[in-house]
């Protein structure tokens, strides 16, 4: 397996497994997640792959599959009255391909964002999740990510 930087030639597989994130996402949050895949979702992708404040990381296994992916962000938030500034590596989409899981992708993917975010002198690496995704919450707590923050909500 190898891990490494996204090529433009990559995207359209990257694509393929983001159209398994929404189906994840549709079915657990309905309301919230727009059904399908459409061109502009997909286009989204491209506009992501040349934002020099976003990275795309593939997995890539035998015959050059694609195994997994991960979109970074670098984020640096303002220092104002309450807080300091805040710098660190957004992990912003995760995904290990269905047939690919349980193999050691995932975990080399969150490695390699590890050293990456290392290199770039971050503190820390954040993601968020949604609560209904349990397989996630516990793959991403077994590779070492911990809450520090939550956010609630009241259905009216």
């Amino acid at each position: 397996m190898i891990i490494r930087f996204a090529q433009e030639k990559d995207l359209s597989e990257v694509n393929r497994l983001r159209r398994q994130v929404n189906l994840v996402h549709v079915e657990g949050r309905p309301e919230t997640f727009k059904p399908g895949f459409s061109k502009e979702m997909e286009e989204h992708l491209y506009a992501i792959y040349q934002d020099p404040e976003q990275k795309v990381v593939v997995a890539k296994g035998e015959k050059n599959t694609l195994l997994g992916f991960a979109v970074l962000h670098h984020i640096c938030k303002p220092e104002n009255p309450v807080v300091f500034e805040r710098r660190h590596l957004e992990v912003d989409e995760f995904c290990v391909d269905d047939a690919a899981r349980r193999q050691g992708v995932g975990k080399s993917l969150i490695e390699f964002i590890r050293n990456y975010a290392r290199e770039q002198g971050y503190q820390r690496i954040e993601l968020n999740m949604w609560e209904f995704n349990k397989g996630a919450l516990a793959f991403y707590e077994a590779v070492g990510f911990t809450t520090y923050r939550r956010f609630m909500e009241m259905k009216l």
